[in-house]
């Protein structure tokens, strides 16, 4: 048959999937999911009030006593530097002359482990139940 179509199979073009639209509907569906998921979940929480610090270098109660101790093995009461030796007196002296007395431990963030816990043994000695003890960082005698 030579006088079939003037073509023949040339002009027939071959079926192609195009990826670029089948890739956007996907990122599409993707995105319509993970909103949906997000949307999904509900996030409860618990009401909580903070508590706001006290930035003040003042003891908080003026019968209050603060014992410091600095990385050198050195001692003040109240910003006065005293020795290991006048501590067990003065302690004495504050809790017979304070109806409540209350003692605050500061340490240099550097201070050893051997002088802080021999004032924490003077104050018990003394028999004073109410010890704080500080842990904000802070330079001694400041």
């Amino acid at each position: 048959m030579a006088g079939g179509s003037p073509r023949g199979d040339e002009g027939k073009k071959k079926a192609r999937i195009e990826i670029i639209p089948l890739i956007d509907v996907i990122f599409f569906l993707l995105a319509t999911f993970v909103l949906f998921t997000l949307s999904l979940a509900k996030i409860q929480s618990v009401p909580v009030q903070l508590p706001v610090p006290d930035v003040s270098n003042t003891p908080p109660d003026p019968d209050m006593v603060t014992l410091e101790v600095s990385d050198a093995g050195a001692y003040f009461w109240n910003r006065e530097p005293i020795t290991a030796a006048e501590i067990e007196p003065r302690l004495h002296t504050y809790k017979t002359s304070v109806a409540n007395p209350r003692v605050l431990v500061a340490g240099d963030n550097r201070a050893h482990f051997g002088p802080t816990v021999f004032a924490l043994d003077q104050i018990r000695k003394e028999g004073i139940e109410q010890v704080s003890i500080e842990t904000r960082v802070r330079d001694p005698g400041k």
